[in-house]
């Protein structure tokens, strides 16, 4: 069955990927005339895929009913140049075999349907790494194994799932872990209306990954969004590395899984554990992907963003005109919660507002039509003029009699200067009759009042998140900070700290008592007394730690406690004014590299989940931003009287932390808990320093952040 690649072959110009995922030519191995079997369902899908299906063949041994091959060779020699595709639907043992064959047949893609691989365990695990060595600088690419395969509606099908023939073709696609989430993403996003250009289950992953598929879509120009579902990563620069670059062209909708313990459920499926929720989700934000919580949530983005965008900007105004109060209130909460900008019109725009609306209306964002009339194309133009509104969310039931709300967009011109998002609500035929006209002129329409809100959620997001993005990319901290001799103690870590500037407190090592008692007569009382010990890195979980010591009875008192802990030596240290403790650390992350993460000091932020989490490479403006992400963000902005955060501070010791970390591979972690916001600014009240080398053990340790 191996046939050796013919040096006479010429292949085609296009890439690999181009031959997969549009193939001119498709060889299902292991195809059959049994009803039923798979091998049978697939070669059927793929004939009768499109208005221009591929040439097929049927390969099998056992077979000779017309369209069918004994092998990959000779159906290559028939079809007088090497196959766009090969797919497999045969036992997972025999796939190494037929996969050889592909690549020396010059086989552009090879698509494995089957299962039974590193999702079943060690010895699938085993043949899936003999899959892996095989196409490594074949020049062939694999999709999957254990995957249902991919579709581009109205051209090639190449999916066992029948019923993939009723997905509607558009502008759409789905880039998913899992073949079930392709299809289950494409199915929900054509029953609301919104076109597939290409769906493509990913499966174990063993070659093609979700960072070849989007680099791949980055310049196709049928594709105007991606909806990403991620459920584990293992190459997260890479991930983040194309994302960036994507996004900057087409929006990126993502739905990460795994935000309680999914992992043995996960590893069954695809043989790979799922990932730090929080890290992934901050990451892929951060790197310009809108992050949504669930496939609702996805649908009503991408319909959405795969039609309009707005311009980079920090903060979008969004004009909210609605002809029942009612839903626009429900709208309007959900935008504010959001944190989306919903501005009061100038009284310019509202003296022109009431030359169309009722006296009674509210006229100053929202703005309530009362029952829509004849003047509410007047309404939008007016809303959309303010210098204030950058897109406009358009909500009313369909009233027919009334108006035709895509008719009145396309009459107040809107559209052709700003994004415009319709809801409407109502019986699903007069709803599709204003998405019909609405499609004409790229305007979205989504059914709800919470739909509406998700959606221009989604646009804001993506436009923020191009803002912080837009700036030159930051140089490199500038840094002649020497490597830290590990393992470093406290005073060590904060040395560091001084040096990167980032405030510590005054502070002594004393070695016996009588350099205790010497810093105590000299510091500004009262002051800490710690353990100082390099393998201490959470010290009052033992006692090290004696707080408010004025008098030389209490320093004895709290040297005695030392000792009985068996101090090596101690630190003395002025402590500092009240304020806001907060911690913030960065840690050498196992799947996206060196990450920094900031909360509420103490444990409580990571008991609740409120935390902060960017990459290395955090821009000084996402720096600035990201502690807007915290539940607790009013704290630091002189809550009842407290003290105010000067962002730009806090950026700097952000991005001088991380940056440190990322030079200096020896280290895995730098946690700084607390980082005490005082009215003269930030201060580390403790710092570690953890070096990478595993068998530095410590006497103390603590959960991840993320």
């Amino acid at each position: 069955m191996t046939a050796t690649r013919a040096p006479e072959f010429v292949t085609e110009s296009r890439t690999a990927l181009d031959r997969l995922f549009a193939p001119g030519s498709v060889a299902v191995v292991g195809a059959s005339t049994t009803p039923g079997k798979l091998g049978t369902s697939m070669l059927e899908a793929v004939r009768n895929s499109g208005d221009l299906p591929p040439t097929v063949f049927g390969i099998n041994p056992r077979t000779e009913a017309p369209g069918f091959h004994v092998s990959l060779a000779s159906a290559t020699a028939e079809n007088g140049s090497p196959l766009d595709l090969a797919v497999l639907c045969i036992p997972a043992s025999m796939t190494p075999a037929a996969l050889r064959d592909a690549v020396d047949a010059g086989v552009g893609g090879v698509l494995i349907c089957s299962g039974g691989f590193a999702e079943v365990g060690p010895e699938g695990a085993e043949i899936q790494e003999h899959l892996a060595r095989i196409v490594t600088s074949s020049g062939t690419r694999l999709l999957g194994p254990n995957t249902s395969g991919f579709f581009r509606p109205g051209r090639a099908t190449v999916s066992f799932v029948p019923t993939v023939a009723d997905i509607r073709a558009g502008s759409v696609a789905v880039v998913a872990a899992s073949g079930g989430m392709n299809h289950a993403l494409s199915f929900l996003l054509s029953e609301n209306g919104i076109g597939v250009g290409l769906g493509v289950g990913l499966g174990n992953s063993v070659d093609v990954t979700d960072v070849d598929v989007l680099a791949h879509l980055r310049d196709d120009p049928t594709i105007t969004a991606i909806a990403l579902h991620v459920e584990s990563v293992t190459h997260g620069e890479a991930l983040l590395n194309v994302v960036r670059d994507v996004s900057a062209r087409k929006p990126i909708v993502a739905v990460v899984i795994g935000r309680s313990d999914v992992s043995a459920f996960s590893e069954s499926h695809t043989g790979a554990l799922a990932t730090s929720w929080k890290t992934t989700r901050a990451l892929l934000a951060e790197a310009g992907a809108v992050v949504v919580d669930s496939e609702r949530e996805l649908v009503d983005a991408v319909a959405v963003l795969s039609r309009t965008r707005l311009s980079a900007s920090a903060n979008p105004g969004i004009g909210l005109v609605t002809a029942q109060a009612g839903p626009g209130l429900m709208i309007l909460d959900a935008l504010l919660t959001g944190g989306v900008s919903v501005p009061s019109l100038s009284e310019e725009t509202q003296t022109e507002l009431s030359r169309h609306l009722p006296p009674m209306t509210f006229q100053a964002n929202p703005v309530d039509t009362g029952r829509p009339g004849p003047t509410f194309a007047d309404v939008l133009a007016a809303t959309a003029a303010d210098p204030s509104i950058d897109a406009l969310a358009v909500y009313a039931l369909a009233e027919p009699d009334a108006i035709d709300l895509a008719a009145a967009v396309r009459a107040s011109g809107v559209h052709e200067t700003l994004p415009v998002v319709l809801g409407v609500g109502g019986p699903a035929a007069a709803v599709n009759a204003t998405t019909t006209v609405a499609a004409g002129i790229d305007v979205p329409v989504s059914a709800s009042p919470t739909s509406l809100a998700t959606g221009v959620a989604a646009l804001v997001r993506d436009a923020r998140s191009r803002y912080l993005r837009s700036a030159p990319p930051p140089s490199p901290i500038a840094s002649t900070s020497p490597r830290v001799e590990l393992p470093a103690d406290e005073s060590v870590a904060k040395d560091l700290l001084d040096e990167l500037g980032v405030s510590t407190p005054p502070r002594r090592v004393c070695r016996d008592r009588t350099a205790a008692h010497a810093a105590l007569a000299v510091l500004d009382l009262p002051v800490a007394v710690k353990i100082l010990d390099a393998s201490v890195l959470h010290k009052t979980e033992i006692g090290g730690v004696h707080l408010g010591v004025r008098t030389p009875e209490e320093l004895d008192a709290a040297l005695d406690a030392l000792d009985a802990i068996d101090s090596p030596a101690y630190l003395v240290e002025s402590m500092a004014p009240a304020g806001v403790d907060l911690f913030l650390g960065a840690r050498r992350d196992p799947v996206f590299g060196p990450i920094v993460v900031a909360g509420l000091g103490g444990t409580a932020a990571e008991a609740i989940g409120d935390v902060a989490i960017r990459s290395h490479t955090v821009s000084p403006a996402a720096a600035v931003a990201m502690l807007d992400d915290l539940q607790c963000a009013a704290l630091l902005d002189g809550w009842r009287g407290g003290p105010v955060l000067d962002r730009n501070e806090y950026a700097s010791v952000t991005r001088a932390v991380v940056q440190y970390l990322a030079a200096h591979p020896e280290i895995s972690d730098i946690e700084i808990n607390p980082l005490r916001l005082t009215a003269t600014g930030l201060i580390a009240l403790d710092a570690v320093v953890v070096p990478t080398d595993p068998a530095s053990g410590h006497r103390s340790s603590e959960g991840e952040w993320a």
